[in-house]
C-alpha cells in the first residue's frame, strides 16, 4: 500500500495561521459576508421574545423588569450609579458583595447613559442587545474563517438558540464578554495581535471568565512568538492584565492579596475542583424524585458541553479554541460556588458548538431546519420558564 501524502494529513492548528486579509477590518463587506447569520440570528431571539411576552401576559407580568432590572442587572445598576461603595461593609471581615462583579459593563452602561436620554436600565438592555449581535457577528467569523460561510451561518444561529439565550437580551455581560471573547480568537486566527491582546485585555475587565480569553490570546502568542516576532510576545504578555488589574485593584481596595476571591467567598464560591459539581449531577440526574426543571436543564447542559468539548477535541480545532473552551469549562465546573448560573456561564463557549454546526450545515436542508427550529423553539420556551415559572436567578 502506497503512503497517504503528507499534505492530505490532517494535524491540530498548534498556532494561529499566518496573517491574511481579514473582513473583520473591512467593515462594510464584512458585515453583507455575516448578513444571513445575524439575520438568523434575530429571527431565533425575536422569536425567543414574542414566545416570553406572550407567556408574560398570561401570567400577568411585566416583561421589561424581567429582562432590564432583576437579579445581576440590578447588581450592575447599583456599580453604574453609585460605583463600589455603595454597600456599607466591613471591608476586612464581610467585604463589598458588588465587588465580585467586573467593571467594564457598568462603566459602559454609565458612558453611554450620560450622553443618551432614557433610564440606566434601559440603557443596559440596549448595550446588551448591541452587545448581542457583535457577539453573533463574531462567532460567524470564526465558524466562517475555520469551516465556511454556511457553518459560519449556522454556528451564530445555533448560539442564539442556546438553552438560556435569552440572557443575551436581558441587562447581563454575557453578550458583551462573548463579542469580546469571539472576536479576540478571530483576531488571533488571523494573527492580529494587537486587537487580540486589546479584546483579551477588555474581555478580564468583563468578567471573571476572561482569564479563559487571556489563556488562549497568550498560549498562541507564547508559540507564535518563537516564528513571528515580538508582536505575539507582547500580546502574550498583555493579554491577562484587564483580568490581573482588576483582581489586584480589589485587593488592594480590601487590603488583602486574596482580596477578591474572599469576595468570591462571600457569594459561596471557591475553587473545589469539581466536587459540588459531581454532587449536584448525581442528585438532580440520578437521584433526585423530584427536581426542579430548570436544574435539570443546567446539568444537562454541563454534561452535554463537556461532550461537545471532547469532540473539539477531536476535531482538532485551533488551539487557542481549546484552550479557551477547556479553561471556560474548568472554571465553571470546578467551582464549588452556586449551581443554577451555570449554563449561562458556559453561555459564551462558543466554539463547543463548532462541531455541531459542522454536522448541521453538511445535512440536508429538511434536516438542517428541523433542528435549527427545534433548538429555537426550546430555547424561547426555556428562556419563558427560566424568568417566569424558576424563581431563582437565570
Amino acid at each position: 500500500m502506497s503512503p497517504v501524502p503528507s499534505q492530505l494529513i490532517r494535524r491540530p492548528a498548534a498556532v494561529p495561521p499566518a496573517p491574511a486579509p481579514a473582513r473583520l477590518f473591512r467593515v462594510p463587506s464584512a458585515l453583507r459576508h455575516a448578513g444571513p447569520a445575524l439575520a438568523g440570528y434575530l429571527v431565533v431571539r425575536l422569536f425567543g421574545l414574542l414566545v416570553l411576552a406572550h407567556w408574560a401576559h398570561l401570567k400577568g407580568h411585566g416583561v421589561w423588569p424581567a429582562l432590564a432590572t432583576d437579579w445581576d442587572s440590578n447588581w450592575y445598576l447599583g456599580i453604574a450609579d453609585h460605583g463600589y461603595t455603595h454597600e456599607h461593609r466591613d471591608r476586612l471581615s464581610d467585604p463589598p458583595r458588588s465587588l465580585a462583579f467586573f467593571p467594564l459593563y457598568p462603566v459602559l452602561v454609565k458612558a453611554v447613559a450620560a450622553v443618551t436620554p432614557g433610564s440606566r436600565a434601559s440603557v443596559g438592555l440596549v448595550v446588551a442587545v448591541v452587545c448581542s449581535f457583535a457577539a453573533a457577528w463574531g462567532v460567524f467569523a470564526v465558524g466562517d474563517r475555520l469551516r465556511g460561510r454556511r457553518v459560519g451561518t449556522v454556528l451564530a444561529v445555533l448560539w442564539g438558540a442556546t438553552p438560556v439565550a435569552l440572557v443575551q437580551w436581558m441587562g447581563y455581560t454575557e453578550s458583551l464578554f462573548t463579542a469580546l471573547a469571539a472576536w479576540a480568537l478571530y483576531a488571533v486566527l488571523a494573527g492580529r495581535w494587537g486587537w487580540a491582546a486589546g479584546l483579551a485585555v477588555a474581555a478580564g475587565l468583563t468578567r471573571p471568565t476572561g482569564v479563559a480569553v487571556a489563556a488562549a490570546v497568550s498560549v498562541a502568542g507564547l508559540l507564535a512568538a518563537r516564528r513571528r516576532g515580538r508582536a505575539p510576545l507582547l500580546a502574550a504578555l498583555a493579554a491577562p492584565l484587564g483580568w490581573l488589574g482588576y483582581v489586584g485593584w480589589v485587593g488592594l481596595a480590601l487590603g488583602r492579596w486574596d482580596g477578591y476571591f474572599a469576595v468570591q467567598r462571600v457569594w459561596g464560591n471557591e475553587w473545589d475542583g469539581g466536587a459540588v459539581t459531581r454532587e449536584r449531577l448525581r442528585a438532580y440526574l440520578a437521584y433526585a424524585t423530584d427536581p426542579q426543571l430548570f436544574l435539570v436543564v443546567v446539568s444537562v447542559v454541563l454534561v452535554v458541553a463537556a461532550g461537545l468539548f471532547l469532540l473539539c477535541l477531536a476535531d482538532r480545532q485551533p488551539l487557542p479554541l481549546l484552550v479557551f473552551g477547556g479553561v471556560l469549562l474548568l472554571v465553571v465546573l470546578g467551582s464549588g460556588g452556586v449551581y443554577f448560573p451555570r449554563a449561562r456561564f458556559l453561555l459564551p463557549g462558543f466554539p463547543l458548538l463548532l462541531p455541531v454546526a459542522a454536522a448541521v450545515a453538511r445535512a440536508r436542508l429538511p434536516v438542517a431546519a428541523v433542528v435549527l427550529g427545534a433548538a429555537a423553539l426550546s430555547s424561547a420556551w426555556l428562556g419563558a420558564y427560566m424568568l417566569l415559572v424558576w424563581r431563582g436567578p437565570p
